[in-house]
């Protein structure tokens, strides 16, 4: 097998793909920062009266576009000039992004707060749809999987450091409306950066290949999303793994918003400073930070593990891990004990995420594999909003609530045992699928293969997952084709 080291080495000579990097670090460094200011500015400004429903609202405002805007942007953007998408999408970007920023520094309240936020966000979503989808046109076939790793993880980490940037600003000049007022602007510099970069590329080079370019084509397309999502839902249906995989994913996103909205109010109002440890908006950061590095651990454990003892044994491990961490790290609300157990939930997030795109890619055929990822991501964001706002019709205004966290860690042991009981009901007598959830041909010879690993479809989303060896039929498997996933960002990266 190709070292990583190589293949990451070609990619960097490929002026193409470094801009597209550039641009994508900028746009998530810029996300980072514009989340984390608007958090603040809703949550840790003392000007503001803060209680659990605004906050529920707060991570609404973050969350609902990419339920709503990913899967229609996917489809505009295979009929779009997509150089001609991150210019325009780049310069409104930059317009909303500052009118949002006066209205924070103004202490205004309500609609027009959250109507800004909702406007920048939302458009960045299609910046961030067509980076995944234009990397073909700048990666050969033989490196996308190496090109979806990178750009995903450095993409993760540059909106870390952006919601840091973001915490340490409003630290400095202060919390209130106006400081809350200029964070926010200070994300306009992601903006500029996908402009600037956008306009080195030539007219037609990042695709799509066949613009329609009509009303009528959107319209087709818009429609084409929405009887998608219903096609993908059947497709789902019929692979037991994914069934499972999604019931485990469905209840981390459940567990993981009560826990989440605990979190944010411990933070305001429920601790204090511990030694060098911070409270309040510097704690956030802390947060932020330690449950980034819980993501990066995934990156190396889940590819070891799944390789040994197979997906749906790592979900288990995980479910299980999830729930002894909230009982005996979370219950104690102290500090650093929130800060273990964001680490953890970093962790079991992202790996359960990588073991259900594996599952995905390996039971869905290539032909509704990109509608299935566009449902999942549709519902399982909307599932995690829905548990933080329920989470906050319950939560102290000081966040100390054992039910919730009992209650969260409940919904990882339920998660537990719905995906055991999807995967056991989904099963039929002659049933050819392996031990991991994969298909098992009748004639095969087993060699090595990245058979989880990211890919593009023609939609250029990509999907993570991990290495493994598995068994391959002596006719060709169109598992490592370039229109292997969807087309999307990645919502689900577990970091608050």
């Amino acid at each position: 097998m190709e070292p990583e080291r190589v293949r990451r080495r070609d990619l960097a000579a490929h002026p193409g793909f470094l801009r597209l990097l550039i641009i994508r670090l900028g746009a998530q460094w810029g996300d980072g920062v514009f989340q984390a200011a608007l958090g603040g500015a809703v949550l840790f400004n003392p000007e503001r009266q803060s209680d659990p429903v605004l906050v529920a609202l707060g991570l609404a405002v973050v969350l609902l576009p990419y339920s709503f805007v990913g899967p229609f942007a996917g489809a505009l953007l295979d009929r779009w000039d997509r150089r001609r998408v991150f210019v325009v999408a780049g310069i409104l970007r930059a317009v909303l992004t500052l009118a949002t920023a006066a209205v924070v520094a103004a202490g205004v309240t309500g609609p027009a707060l959250y109507l800004g936020a909702l406007a920048t966000i939302g458009v960045g979503r299609f910046v961030q749809a067509g980076l995944s989808a234009a990397l073909p046109n700048v990666v050969v076939p033989r490196r996308l999987v190496a090109a979806n790793s990178l750009v995903t993880t450095s993409g993760a980490v540059a909106a870390a450091i952006g919601a840091s940037c973001a915490f340490a600003l409003t630290g400095l000049i202060g919390a209130g409306d106006a400081g809350s007022g200029i964070a926010t602007a200070a994300s306009v510099i992601g903006s500029l950066v996908i402009v600037g970069v956008a306009l080195g590329f030539t007219r037609g080079s990042l695709g799509p290949d066949d613009a329609a370019g009509t009303d009528t084509g959107t319209v087709r397309a818009l429609r084409a999303v929405a009887r998608g999502l219903v096609d993908g839902g059947r497709a789902a249906r019929s692979a037991p793994g994914v069934v499972a995989a999604f019931w485990a994913v469905a209840a981390h996103r459940l567990a993981f918003g009560v826990a989440t909205l605990v979190m944010l109010m411990l933070m305001r109002n429920g601790l204090s400073d511990a030694g060098p440890l911070r409270a309040g908006v510097a704690g956030l950061g802390e947060t932020v930070v330690v449950a980034a590095a819980g993501l990066g651990v995934a990156a190396v454990v889940t590819p070891w593990l799944t390789a040994r003892i197979g997906r749906p044994a790592t979900v288990r491990i995980m479910l299980g891990l999830a729930a002894a961490a909230l009982l005996t790290l979370g219950l104690p609300m102290t500090l650093l004990s929130v800060l273990g157990a964001s680490f953890v939930l970093g962790l079991v997030g992202q790996t359960i995420k990588l073991c259900s795109d594996a599952a995905v890619q390996r039971e869905v055929d290539d032909a509704h594999r990109g509608r299935v990822f566009a449902l999942s991501d549709t519902v399982f964001n909307v599932t995690y909003v829905l548990a933080v706002a329920a989470a906050a019709l319950f939560s102290p205004l000081d966040g100390r609530s054992v039910p919730l966290i009992v209650t969260s860690a409940g919904i990882y042991l339920l998660g537990l045992v719905v995906h055991e009981i999807a995967l056991r009901t989904g099963r039929h007598p002659g049933d050819t699928r392996g031990p991991d959830g994969g298909s098992r041909p009748a004639v095969t010879v087993a060699v090595p293969t990245q058979s989880a690993g990211r890919g593009v479809s023609a939609h250029g989303g990509t999907q993570p997952g991990a290495p493994s060896v598995t068994t391959r039929s002596a006719a060709p498997s169109p598992s490592t084709s370039a229109s292997s996933t969807s087309q999307r960002g990645d919502p689900g990266t577990d970091v608050v």
